[in-house]
């Protein structure tokens, strides 16, 4: 009986020395021109919030040297460096001209982020507008990433012609992934949902975050639901943001950098990889070529991709996926729903 006691008495001495739940803090914020909704874990509240601001911080970083919705950002004083005078790059920016010039031969062009002067003549950061034939071939003139004169050896650019880049295919990412290096060494679990593409970490515990796939045409309805417990989800769709030019004609905001158009088609992608900035590039890339062609190139390369097709006329929709990504997430669907 004595021992039986004693025994109890460990058990719930062990009981009460169980570590308590980690707190969960949340934060909205407004950066490079999207909303990001951040929660992080910590042991106590005062922890978390810390490590929020911290996380906060990243990104506020990022977007002061990359989003062209600053003036006063790395990117966009580049973008005004006068064409055919050398600009020396730093090396962090020289290392990331290097990764997206990469992206841009591997994709053949479907992702090229010197698509500033088309972004203008689309009216992308307006109300939206259809360039005359006059207008758009102006704008193609001065589009497309040999423009710059980057060299990767020497770190400079030279601005050929008037091109501009434009960091939304990749500038979330970029900061996603400044986030996670910051906080690898934390134990607690995060998350980032930042305009599309959400990055998270399950901490030393594997938390998994529910993170839902929205239909294609209605963004508010979820058609699946996914548990991540690391990497990054990037989706691009044209609901996203679209525009209404009069008489039933509307466009979204993803442009094919090879016609100088926007992508027409309506669906969605949604691409997973461990590296926050690969998934921002792929899930454009992907979307600007469409399922069929898109599908095979992703699958030849082993990446984790879904396409998201709503059938006409319905709100049903089918789910195209790479084997990578059929691995890492069985959908409890196949086919439509």
């Amino acid at each position: 009986m004595r021992l039986a006691v004693v025994a109890a008495l460990l058990l719930g001495a062990a009981a009460c020395q169980q570590p308590a739940a980690p707190v969960r803090v949340g934060r909205t914020v407004v950066l490079m021109g999207t909303t990001a909704t951040f929660a992080a874990e910590a042991a106590d509240r005062a922890a978390a919030l810390a490590r929020l601001e911290r996380m906060v911080r990243v990104v506020e970083a990022t977007e002061a040297e990359l989003s062209t919705w600053r003036d006063d950002s790395a990117l966009s004083e580049l973008n005004r460096q006068p064409p055919g005078e050398p600009r020396s790059v730093p090396p962090p920016l020289c290392d990331l001209l290097g990764r997206l010039e990469g992206w841009r031969e591997a994709t053949a062009g479907a992702f090229d982020p010197a698509i500033g002067s088309l972004i203008d003549a689309w009216g992308l950061r307006a109300a939206g507008r259809r360039p005359d034939a006059a207008a758009l071939g102006a704008a193609r003139a001065r589009a497309g990433w040999p423009l710059l004169g980057f060299d990767r050896e020497a770190c400079t650019v030279i601005r050929l012609a008037d091109a501009t880049l434009d960091a939304g295919a990749f500038g979330k990412g970029e900061a996603l992934d400044g986030v996670r290096a910051a906080e690898r060494d934390d134990p607690g679990a995060w998350l980032i949902d930042f305009g599309g593409q959400v990055a998270v970490s399950g901490g030393a515990a594997g938390t998994a975050w529910p993170v839902a796939l929205a239909h294609p045409a209605h963004r508010d309805q979820p058609v699946a639901e996914l548990q991540l417990a690391g990497g990054s989800l990037a989706t691009s769709a044209a609901s996203e943001r679209t525009f209404s030019l009069g008489s039933g004609d509307r466009i979204g905001h993803i442009l094919d950098p090879r016609s100088g158009a926007p992508v027409a088609w309506q669906a969605s992608v949604a691409v997973w990889h461990p590296n926050a900035f690969t998934a921002d590039v792929l899930s454009t890339a992907l979307y600007v070529m469409g399922p069929d062609a898109g599908l095979d190139w992703a699958a030849a390369r082993d990446f984790a991709a879904c396409f998201i097709v709503p059938a006409a006329g319905s709100d049903r929709v089918t789910f195209l996926t790479t084997p990578a990504f059929e691995q890492r997430f069985p959908l409890q669907a196949r086919g439509a729903l």
